[in-house]
């Protein structure tokens, strides 16, 4: 199978359920003021698009993608073997991309097409380099916060990602959710299943994962860019969640 099939295609008006078995980009080529869209459950929201943006889903991503006109779309789809090479070994664990699509890797999606007309080598370069933009720029997923139905709760996970180098205290996250501190810890941990604590620290072992495979920081500067300011404290964490020492996931 190619690393990576590239086709512009148009679409009548519907659309319908979904099942991607590669990280695949969907770039919208004309304004969708009426699409709906469900990932990993059958309820569609509004998701109203315009030329130029999109989606971009992890391979096994099911849904609904839906829209009352006929869709022209450029859908750009990566082998795992690709994103393996670039360090990008957990692409299925990465948070969906819906509406604007940062500006790098919607050039190269639009150019993907014309990657079979140069020769092997410029053929290969190009699809890595669209492999390592996506490496570089898509985060990992927030433990459920797209799921999170109770908007206070989800304006919280949203906060928690956005703040994960931050000192993140219960009260600060109940006051955000305008619940007492018990309300709001019971609610949380029945909408995540996790208690805020637990999912702070899983969001951070997450996104240290991926500062040790896609920079060159070191230990003790991730740690303390994941909200750490004890790196023994954050290695035992990093085991505890992995098996492995972050040192040891940084060179595997």
């Amino acid at each position: 199978m190619p690393d990576l099939l590239a086709a512009r295609t148009k679409l009548p008006a519907g659309g319908g359920e979904f099942k991607l078995p590669r990280l695949t980009l969907g770039v919208f080529l004309n304004d969708q003021p009426t699409h709906r869209l469900a990932i990993g459950q059958d309820r569609t929201r509004d998701r109203p698009l315009v030329a130029s943006q999109g989606w971009i889903l992890p391979p096994g991503a099911t849904g609904i993608c839906e829209y009352d006109a006929p869709l022209d779309v450029m859908m750009v789809e990566v082998d795992s073997r690709v994103l393996d090479e670039v360090g990008m070994t957990d692409a299925e664990n990465i948070a969906p991309v819906v509406g604007d699509i940062d500006p790098l890797t919607l050039q190269l999606a639009m150019a993907a097409e014309t990657f079979t007309r140069g020769g092997t080598l410029y053929r290969e370069t190009m699809h890595r380099a669209l492999a390592l933009q996506l490496s570089n720029t898509l985060q990992p997923v927030r433990h459920g916060a797209v799921q999170i139905e109770d908007v206070r709760l989800r304006r919280v996970a949203e906060y928690i990602h956005d703040n994960l180098a931050e000192d993140l205290t219960l009260a600060t996250m109940a006051d955000l959710a305008a619940m007492s501190g018990f309300h709001f810890s019971r609610s949380f941990k029945s909408a995540t299943g996790h208690s805020p604590l637990q999912y702070v620290i899983a969001a951070r072992i997450d996104m240290a994962k991926v500062l040790l495979k896609t920079t060159k920081l070191t230990v003790a500067e991730i740690c303390y860019r994941t909200g750490y300011n004890d790196v023994s404290r954050f290695g035992q964490h990093f085991k505890r969640a992995t098996g492995v020492t972050p040192a040891q996931f940084k060179l595997a």
